[in-house]
């Protein structure tokens, strides 16, 4: 949060990660670079007050939502912060989901208006019983839809930011959807500069020298903080890509942009490491890569550090917590482990009675802090089983030792039990990915033929790799060499691609349900 921010009556995040960057003479910095060029602080200034004129001159009322189904162009800090601006609720939404799940969101979220991109307007709008009463389309222009650029033109770039309080609503985010249908989690004002304060000023070392690329796009949590909050708080210049976080793209970005702090996640990196084009050591300005979205296994950790030089510092955060909680440290990296938690949060531990677990015993994780979601919109039931006063259930397993560092093991769903003893998915999966056949691996839990659960792999093979039964027995014989003999997958099925979600996380229940 802004300095005494909790001590003002007023208080907008927007007006602060816009104005602290004037306030400082860094108006002329560049701010963003995208496809279409780049942006200075006070370009970017101008788009969002432009936006929040707009915003206002339409009939959007404060605390009144707007669903942001953008790509990664200037367009989206400009909406986002925008709306924040004019004390109206942004919404931003995944780009990669289903029609229907699209109509899910615009009618739970009552939005009154939707900023789309331009490919994306078909998909959002084809199983939408009523439209938001206004839609905007960014990009190309589209016949009968008012553009981007046509929205924020008309109106001047002098306005002053709603009163808004540390303590008033800001933004929404949409869960993921790695256990079912999404769910919106309602963040404050204060939320957004806590998250860099804590963190990523902290954590990275993050100045206004850094120029930051986020594969992680900015509709979900660890994207809006890489790419947007961060950079914006400290003055950096942050890099967006419109499309696709494709390994050839995302090296053509390291190579020629040359980003200083580069955000990932698990799958990214492993796909990196498999491409022919990834700079080797001498080749790239990284001085520090992060992951998130899923816990990093320590074989991917190793062969970056080796094909690089830089570190990754893993790390687990949450729609709901905004960021980063739980994190290794430079200098103090555990391979395997997530780490230890970020100062200003707080973790615990429960066993299934709800006790304490001690040092070395497995038990669903809870953190309490500053930027914790105060509730999911419209979801009574569900936020009481997530928000327990100061506490956070996450859904996640985790063993702590006696230096409070954090192993994940699963997600609560995720765990098996075999033979009476809980396993988890991911030590299966890590012991699968050291081997040189495998590119991505998931394991869920499967019954064996007298109902008895028992791991079940999903395996991608590296390019150039052929299935077959042979391979299938060195996998088997090549994991119990690191595994306790209960913990082996019973099956393995080679598939070309794993269900993810667009952050990167592999959907298991997905791979429970057609198991």
């Amino acid at each position: 949060m802004a300095e005494n921010a909790s001590a003002a009556r007023f208080y907008n995040a927007a007006e602060d990660l816009i104005g602290r960057n004037l306030k400082a003479g860094r108006g002329g910095k560049k701010a963003v670079i995208d496809s279409g060029g780049s942006y200075t602080y006070q370009d970017l200034a101008e788009r969002v007050q432009r936006f929040a004129n707009a915003i206002r001159a339409a009939g959007v009322l404060p605390e009144q939502r707007v669903i942001l189904a953008l790509h990664d162009t200037i367009d989206f800090p400009t909406a986002f912060l925008g709306a924040i601006w004019a004390g109206v609720i942004p919404v931003p939404i995944n780009t990669r989901l289903a029609p229907r799940d699209y109509a899910y969101i615009l009618a739970d979220s009552r939005a009154e208006a939707l900023f789309v991109s331009d490919n994306l307007i078909e998909s959002i709008l084809s199983e939408v019983a009523t439209e938001p009463r206004h839609v905007v389309v960014s990009g190309a222009e589209v016949a009968g839809r008012q553009s981007f650029a046509d929205f924020i033109a008309a109106p001047g770039d002098d306005t002053t930011p709603a009163e808004t309080t540390p303590d008033d609503l800001c933004f929404w985010l949409y869960t993921s959807g790695t256990t079912g249908m999404p769910k919106g989690a309602v963040h404050l004002h204060s939320h957004l500069l806590e998250s860099a304060n804590l963190y990523a000023v902290p954590m990275l070392g993050i100045s206004e020298e850094d120029v930051v690329y986020s594969a992680a796009k900015l509709f979900f949590a660890y994207g809006l903080g890489n790419g947007l909050t961060f950079p914006f708080a400290v003055g950096a210049t942050a890099i967006l890509l419109e499309g696709p976080p494709a390994p050839a793209a995302v090296c053509e970005i390291i190579r020629e942009h040359k980003p200083t702090l580069f955000f990932g996640v698990p799958t990214l990196y492993g796909m990196l490491l498999a491409s022919k084009d990834l700079p080797g050591t001498e080749e790239h300005t990284m001085r520090l890569c992060v992951s998130a979205g899923e816990a990093l296994p320590e074989e991917l950790l190793n062969r970056w550090k080796q094909r690089t030089g830089t570190e990754i510092l893993d790390g687990l955060g949450s729609t709901e917590m905004l960021h980063i909680f739980i994190s290794n440290r430079v200098g103090e990296i555990v391979p395997g482990a997530t780490g230890k938690a970020v100062p200003g949060y707080q973790l615990r531990l429960l066993d299934e009675n709800g006790d304490d677990c001690k040092p070395g015993e497995m038990g669903i994780l809870e953190v309490s802090g500053p930027t914790s979601a105060v509730m999911y919109w419209n979801q009574r039931a569900k936020s009481i089983d997530t928000f327990r006063g100061a506490w956070t259930r996450s859904g996640d397993k985790y063993v702590a030792d006696e230096n409070g560092v954090y192993t994940y093991c699963g997600r609560n769903d995720d765990m098996m039990k075999v033979g009476g003893i809980y396993v988890s998915p991911f030590e299966v999966e890590g012991a699968l990915l050291k081997h040189e056949a495998v590119l991505e691996v998931a394991v869920v839990g499967y019954p064996d033929h007298d109902g008895l659960i028992k791991p079940k792999a999903y395996v991608v093979l590296a390019e150039g790799v052929d299935a077959s039964d042979a391979l299938t027995e060195d996998l088997i014989a090549f994991v119990k060499k690191d595994l306790a003999s209960f913990k082996y997958p019973r099956w393995i099925i080679y598939a070309d691609e794993l269900p993810k979600t667009a952050t990167g996380k592999i959907q298991r229940f997905k791979l429970r349900e057609t198991a």
